[in-house]
């Protein structure tokens, strides 16, 4: 049987003084693309999207719910129209959802589908299907969800109807937005109250969304509370660009001498700051401005240039708030002056790849000290050499090792990029106009 093709990075070494310029905007939010799909969907009358992530993972959660019996007209240039169905107005699909590659949806969709009273299959591709998920199918137990996993806790996900839900109240075993926003959503389904209590912040994007659909949401503290058998309002949804597509231009401006680079309306939701003040803390030279709102969500404009960075020890607390741009920030670590540690990142070793490990691999086959640890990692900056990357299918990782390539000794070859359209259709083709000389190709 043939190999399916594979896409491919070449990075080569910058010109002499030339490292990332200009202005750009990156695409809108994937975490906000989906949730605006799920709850527009569920929500009574016609929600509009604009600024819609069209890339594979928020694709896919815009086909479930077309599946689900919801119309969606879109996406032509981010601008998507849902019309609501409200609470209960989802329909039995005609078989099996496929989930692809997006762990969100597959974990917000389970809560969401865990309350209907029809069956549902969520399916995904090999990755996904390797991925945990009894995180969340536990806890959906304990509120009366009837959910069959594999043998392992893995994908495919068989959700059988129920007589309905109750609410919970359940601490977080570990800081997860994907799992609280899972909750929250069957929350929505279920007699009575139904509170998350979190270890540590996660991005809050589905309460306030939820709020801003016109639905009540409790915060206090460390806690997030949700009744059951309200109704979602319909109406219009900016989606900001997307600080974790954002990383690695932030990342790649700081190691390349010469750069100066501003990304534009980039959501900066302090729930998903770890990533600015990570390298901040390093030394990175960024600025924040044109601070507003859209949809309840803080954005700004973000002007990074090179600055020499050193290597820390990475705050604990800072690891929720930067779970997603770990790949990125582990260039930065390689480029900058020390050692830098990052402890507390379990969570890591199960997103797309096992990051810790891929990333160690890669970074140790470009010259540069890197040890794996079971919750981190420790890298030693140095001179990155050149070499050849496997991605595993990765997304972050493909475009994390591109960036490496603005302080590589000799080029970089990257393999298994294909993925990187899950969550940021273009990269090359943006990368390439602010400065990096990247080129692609299938093999």
């Amino acid at each position: 049987m043939d190999s399916p093709p594979d896409l491919r990075f070449l990075v080569r070494p910058r010109a002499a003084g030339g490292g990332l310029r200009g202005r750009l905007r990156v695409p809108g939010d994937k975490s906000i693309s989906h949730r605006a799909i799920m709850l527009g969907a569920i929500a009574e009358g016609e929600t509009r999207i604009e600024g819609f992530l069209e890339g594979a993972d928020a694709l896919a959660t815009l086909r479930a719910f077309r599946r689900l019996g919801v119309v969606i007209e879109g996406p032509d240039a981010g601008q998507v129209r849902v019309q609501g169905v409200g609470l209960r107005g989802l329909q039995a699909p005609d078989g099996p959802l496929d989930m692809g590659n997006s762990g969100t949806s597959m974990r917000l969709l389970t809560g969401l589908l865990a309350g209907q009273t029809f069956a549902t299959t969520l399916t995904g591709d090999d990755s996904l299907s390797r991925r945990p998920m009894r995180r969340v199918t536990e806890p959906l137990g304990l509120m009366g969800a009837d959910i069959e996993s594999s043998a392992t806790g893995t994908a495919p996900l068989h959700i059988h109807p129920v007589a309905g839900l109750t609410g919970i109240n359940y601490p977080l075993p570990v800081a997860s937005a994907q799992v609280k926003s899972s909750l929250l959503l069957a929350g929505l389904y279920a007699a009575g109250e139904t509170c998350i209590t979190e270890p540590a912040p996660t991005r809050d994007h589905t309460e306030l969304m939820l709020a801003g659909f016109g639905y009540p949401v409790r915060r206090q503290g460390a806690r997030v509370c949700v009744c059951g058998g309200g109704r979602l309002t319909a109406g219009r949804v900016q989606v900001p660009a997307d600080i974790s597509s954002a990383a690695f231009f932030l990342v790649g401006a700081s190691i390349a001498p010469g750069s100066d680079l501003t990304l534009t309306g980039v959501g900066i939701n302090p729930t998903r700051l770890g990533v600015i003040n990570i390298l901040r803390a390093m030394g990175a030279d960024i600025a924040i401005s044109g601070e507003c709102t859209a949809a309840g969500e803080p954005v700004a404009d973000l002007r990074v240039r090179a600055a020499p960075l050193k290597g820390i020890a990475i705050p604990v607390d800072q690891v929720p708030l930067a779970i997603d741009e770990f790949p990125a920030l582990f260039i930065a670590a390689a480029c900058a002056a020390g050692e830098t540690v990052l402890t507390g990142a379990e969570e890591l070793r199960v997103k797309e790849s096992d990051r810790i490990a891929v990333m160690a691999a890669g970074l140790t086959a470009l010259g540069i000290e890197a040890e794996p640890r079971p919750d981190g990692i420790r890298i030693v900056g140095g001179a990155l050499g050149s070499g050849t990357i496997a991605a595993h299918g990765d997304h972050r990782i493909a475009m994390a090792f591109a960036m490496a390539g603005l302080r590589a000794a000799g080029p970089i070859e990257i393999h298994d990029c294909a993925n990187v359209e899950t969550s940021f259709p273009g990269f090359a083709r943006l990368a390439a106009q602010a400065g990096l000389a990247i080129e692609e190709s299938w093999v």
